[in-house]
């Protein structure tokens, strides 16, 4: 198993550091354009919710990131050291009262673009699996 360790500060411009990660996966381990184009909107909504909904935007506070390859799978675990949240009791942003809302759809997006998602640590942290 190949492991690759990367912390940021929780500054949403470091966005463009995650992208560049995954375009560097991609290259490296001859990525599809199809698994690839669900890594990069999956992880990059994982780490923007990270930033901004774990760490409150707190420069001072880290979002962790490792990216795991074994047999077939890809794996990315993003974790933050904010304080959690109850992920079994999200609303449905495709029910008719949450259609208009502007936020809540970064949980249905992984959850639609992974092949298996897992929480840990009180919701600090989420592994994203992609089937290679």
């Amino acid at each position: 198993m190949k492991c690759i360790k990367l912390d940021i500060p929780s500054v949403l411009d470091n966005i463009r550091i995650i992208e560049s990660f995954i375009d560097n996966a991609k290259d490296h381990y001859d990525l599809t354009d199809d698994i690839y184009g669900n890594i990069v909107i999956a992880v990059t909504e994982c780490v923007n919710n990270a930033i901004v909904h774990g760490n409150h935007s707190d420069r001072s506070k880290l979002v962790h990131i490792q990216l795991l390859i074994e047999d077939h799978t890809i794996r990315f675990i993003v974790q933050n050291e904010g304080e959690g949240f109850d992920y079994n009791n999200i609303s449905d942003p495709t029910a008719p009262e949450n259609i208009h809302k502007l936020g809540g759809r970064g949980l249905f997006l992984m959850r639609n673009l992974c092949d298996e998602i897992e929480f840990d640590r009180n919701g600090t942290q989420i592994e994203l699996k992609f089937y290679l």
